[in-house]
């Protein structure tokens, strides 16, 4: 296999680096599958396992943690075996997360599905630690979020349709959940428990399926062609790291791991606390449950945006600093307003949201060059904002109302747009 030099990149007019795209594409498929069903897993688990908003928001919690504490490890795995190796070993460990699910839907214990959402999680972080860098290093640093856009699209696609096919597959009944909600309370402990058992046991196959959909992607990329890389090809003058010994040394990474963290935050938190919220609203089950799915069909539109803007009209700070005005406005809006209106002011919120991962990756990464591993670990743990903010979002939520709670994310916002005006140039020389 041939080492990439960054310089002889040309995406639009080179077939090889267009199908090495084409393979890291199908892998943000398969992060955005199995990261956006907790949409949908968060209410089911809600009414299968009778949970408060607080517990079920512990699916959240569970899932983006693992990010935080396999970072690192995962970084140091890397290391050892390779970008490529690194991402079938996630695949498999995501596989295993996922047959964990059959013991654990074959028993209702809560505490079995939280441990195979943390094993899945382990296993993506180990694929995005991989993966991300090879976005930003197959072309131009300039062009990086127009790249990661692609990817985004990918991402987004299939979390859009992920909570669909779930619910498709353990319910041909569009109005059971809701039937099924009101009936529990009317029923003896016995027939509750037989109710719930079958709930949860309807996630046997959909998961048995996953598992093994995802052991042969791990097989089927192991024998591509994806090419070696170094940390080296990273752009930026080689002057500009030889006299850095620590990752400390980058303000612009640490700022933007704190940036990844608020942008994990606000997506998270659009997306997966929006079937609840309409439920709060007045919105049955089966209309709330559409719209995880609108808001990650909007963040494809905006994705879309920016593949074909950035960087020809918009620079990624400015894509950075867009979001972030427009989710504060949204957010505003959604805490003043109420019913369907409010609803859709947070499934907007994805408008913006889509934009901030490929906008804050570049800007971090860049120039990083050795330091490029562990400063992708670093990046990577921020996704913990994933875990914190549910669980924070849920206390509120029981504190004051779902609604008040969505205060929450103007703090986030406010530092995505520090770092969209200050925070990427940090340390380091930027006109």
């Amino acid at each position: 296999m041939e080492k990439l030099a960054i310089s002889s990149l040309d995406l639009p007019e080179n077939r090889s680096q267009t199908k090495h795209i084409v393979v890291i594409g199908i892998l943000f498929f398969v992060f955005g599958f199995v990261s956006w069903v907790n949409a949908v897993l968060i209410p089911y688990f809600k009414l299968a396992c009778q949970l408060s908003i607080q517990q079920a928001m512990l699916v959240a919690f569970a899932f983006y943690v693992s990010y935080l504490i396999m970072a690192i490890p995962s970084s140091y795995i890397i290391r050892k075996t390779g970008y490529k190796n690194g991402m079938v070993l996630g695949l498999w460990v995501m596989a295993a997360g996922s047959l964990i699910f059959i013991p654990a839907a074959m028993h209702r214990v809560y505490g079995l599905f939280l441990t195979g959402l943390f094993v899945q999680a382990t296993g993506l972080t180990l694929l995005q630690t991989a993966a991300n860098p090879y976005v930003t290093i197959l072309g131009p640093i300039d062009s990086a979020a127009m790249r990661m856009s692609v990817m985004g699209v990918c991402n987004k696609v299939a979390g859009a349709m992920a909570p669909l096919l779930l619910l498709g597959a353990i319910s041909k009944d569009p109005d059971e959940i809701d039937r099924l909600a009101k009936i529990l309370p009317r029923l003896l402990p016995s027939e509750q428990t037989l109710l719930l058992d079958d709930l949860s046991a309807r996630l046997i196959v959909p998961y048995l399926i996953l598992g093994f959909t995802l052991l042969a992607l791990g097989i089927v990329i192991r024998f591509t062609s994806l090419p070696n890389i170094s940390d080296e090809d990273t752009t930026g003058p080689a002057s500009a790291v030889t006299e850095k010994t620590s990752l400390f040394q980058f303000p612009h990474l640490l700022l933007g791991a704190g940036a990844i963290f608020c942008g994990v935050s606000v997506e998270v938190l659009a997306v997966d606390t929006v079937i609840t919220y309409g439920e709060f609203q007045g919105a049955t089950f089966r209309e709330a449950k559409f719209f995880s799915t609108y808001t990650l069909l909007i963040m494809i539109i905006s994705y879309m945006i920016g593949i074909f803007t950035i960087p020809k009209w918009v620079t990624q700070r400015q894509a950075l600093l867009f979001s972030a005005v427009t989710g504060i406005v949204f957010t505003i809006i959604a805490v003043l307003l109420d019913g369907k209106t409010s609803l859709w002011m947070i499934a907007l919120l994805g408008l913006g949201n889509a934009l901030i991962w490929p906008a804050i990756w570049p800007l971090a990464m860049d120039g990083l060059g050795k330091f490029t591993k562990p400063g992708s670990a670093l990046l990577i743990m921020g996704i913990v904002g994933g875990a914190l903010s549910p669980l924070l979002y849920g206390w509120l939520s029981e504190r004051f109302n779902p609604q008040n709670a969505y205060l929450l994310l103007i703090p986030f916002y406010v530092f995505l747009l520090y770092y969209s005006i200050l925070g990427y140039k940090a340390g380091k020389s930027v006109t």
